[in-house]
């Protein structure tokens, strides 16, 4: 008797090819959510959330409106993934609290990072700080669990720090602050860099050289060399 065959070379074809169009697929969803995520990232910072709409957003996308509902229910739901994912970036810069024991290294690396999102990513950083002018509507569940915590973390890290003797006595949370308001100044504030720069943005150079001299003030007011 002649066994039965379990699969045939049809049945491997067309798996091989279900496995393919579901690729396609989720690779069309995400270029098309990345699209409509960048140009609602610039209609919000530009509009705040009463003023933008899903219609804006959809035209500076050059997707159909209907485009954008599909992939983001309502548009306070697309807002939050925007708020959320600026502020997940920010996060990852300050990976430089894991990576070294010395200071100054994670110091510079978390400010360089964070100077280098500002100039990438100014839409993003212009919008949390409309959300937080505004005060904090829609993202205060998420500043007082993900980023509080984030935020004690590292607070602990400078408070050993201090302890051992490595840097000047200071309060971590002003730090911290400082490190926020000014790496995020040259996106919140690059209308007015501009103007103060002959209606030019910074060029590479003039960036790099901002870029160190905050390091540089940084590190020198909290007593380390960098």
């Amino acid at each position: 008797m002649t066994p039965l065959k379990t699969g045939s070379k049809t049945d491997s074809k067309t798996a091989v090819k279900s496995a393919q169009n579901g690729a396609h697929k989720a690779a069309i969803r995400q270029e098309n959510e990345e699209q409509i995520l960048a140009a609602a990232e610039k209609v919000f910072a530009d509009y705040g959330f009463k003023g933008a709409t899903t219609a804006l957003i959809a035209e500076v996308a050059n997707v159909p409106k209907a485009n954008v509902h599909y992939y983001f229910s309502t548009k306070e739901a697309l807002y939050r993934r925007i708020m959320e994912d600026v502020c997940d970036h920010w996060l990852e810069a300050a990976m430089t609290f894991d990576n070294s024991a010395d200071p100054a290294i994670i110091l510079r690396g978390y400010i360089e990072a964070k100077m280098d999102l500002s100039r990438a990513r100014p839409y993003g950083s212009r919008l949390w700080a409309h959300e937080i002018i505004r005060g904090a509507k829609f993202s205060s569940d998420y500043i007082s669990t993900t980023v509080k915590n984030w935020l004690d973390s590292r607070v602990v890290v400078i408070r050993g720090w201090i302890a051992e003797g490595k840097m000047d006595h200071i309060e971590p949370y002003s730090l911290m602050y400082m490190i926020f308001a000014t790496t995020q100044h040259y996106a919140d504030f690059g209308a007015q860099i501009e103007i103060f720069n002959n209606d030019q943005p910074l060029s590479e150079t003039q960036f790099a050289e901002a870029k160190e001299n905050v390091v540089r003030i940084i590190l020198k007011g909290v007593g380390l060399d960098g």
